[in-house]
């Protein structure tokens, strides 16, 4: 990973440079024993969740949010994950889920994120130790093309609890969307819809259909180098629904930082195991620009709005009133 490669000027990757690597490098964690509830908050590991996760504590998670390497050959910056059968893949899978499960609250969540082709193997396995929920789809809006099939552009993510008492905050992750054809009752008011100044919007349910994700890309700050990285809005709508300010969210597979980095800056406490030394230490760095800017793109005003539908400006002001 290479912070001194020659970039386009508009270029807002963050990277990583020598002096990151020492000042980020002295906060990672590693664990050599068992640890405490207390000490188990608001850090980074950096090493083999394999190797961390029966030092942890029991029942001190709240949310549960994985994104965890697909069965695909992949590499991440100093190591590779290679594909392998189905059956090998959902054995691993176990290896460490089922490991997870002692860590959990009582009426924790779960999210576990997966592409087409995992997918089932991943239902296969979630589905022995939580109650399923839904699947969320979510479309990819980037992606290649093929001659020969139809272009891949969404993902799956399964959504389970450990009981029937889990928190779930419907208000919490409502869309404003744009409306089209507006309609009014017979008086003339608006229809489950209002006028502001920058149009007409309706406040509408979520559903487990997402189309308003943008996948990061190199004109956006939240963006590295990871090639897997999720976006922000996206864990944003996860943390948002299933916990409470406070509650301790918990990713096992951290990569470049997301779900810990959202977790600050909604209000939540957080811990993440990563093996890269180097996508840990960039998840530090973004803890850190977390704390001068807490924004989330395509979120302010306590709703969530269509891809594309806010400007920079537009999300400042708004995230300024609230």
């Amino acid at each position: 990973m290479d912070g001194d490669k020659q970039r386009a000027p508009n270029n807002r990757t963050l990277v990583l440079n020598d002096d990151d690597r020492q000042t980020y490098g002295r906060q990672l964690v590693h664990l050599d024993a068992p640890a405490s509830h207390q000490a188990m908050q608001n850090i980074t590991l950096c090493q083999d969740t394999f190797v961390a996760l029966p030092l942890l504590p029991d029942h001190f998670v709240d949310l549960l949010v994985v994104d965890p390497p697909y069965n695909r050959s992949k590499v991440f910056n100093q190591s590779t994950f290679n594909r392998r059968s189905p059956e090998a893949y959902a054995s691993w899978l176990d290896g460490w889920l089922s490991q997870t499960i002692r860590l959990l609250r009582p009426n924790a969540s779960a999210y576990i994120c997966c592409d087409w082709q995992s997918s089932p193997m991943v239902y296969s396995v979630f589905a022995k130790y939580f109650t399923i929920r839904s699947r969320i789809t979510w479309e990819r809006e980037k992606g290649r093309g093929s001659k020969h099939n139809w272009k891949n552009s969404s993902e799956d993510i399964w959504f389970g609890t450990l009981s029937d008492d889990y928190w779930f905050d419907v208000d919490a992750v409502k869309l404003k969307r744009r409306v089209i054809a507006p309609y009014r009752d017979r008086n003339g008011n608006p229809k489950d819809w209002q006028t502001t100044d920058s149009g007409k919007f309706r406040i509408t349910h979520p559903s487990n259909l997402w189309t308003d994700i943008s996948i990061p890309f190199w004109s956006m700050p939240e963006n590295t180098d990871h090639p897997t990285q999720k976006p922000e809005k996206l864990i944003a709508k996860i943390i948002l629904a299933s916990s409470r300010p406070q509650d301790l969210v918990f990713d096992p597979f951290l990569g470049s930082g997301t779900t810990s980095v959202v977790a600050k800056k909604l209000n939540r406490r957080y811990l993440g195991i990563e093996l890269d030394k180097d996508y840990a230490c960039i998840a530090e760095k973004r803890l850190a620009l977390a704390d001068t800017d807490p924004n989330i793109q395509g979120y302010a005003g306590g709703y969530f709005w269509e891809r594309n539908s806010l400007t920079s400006q537009q999300q400042a002001r708004r995230q300024q009133k609230t």
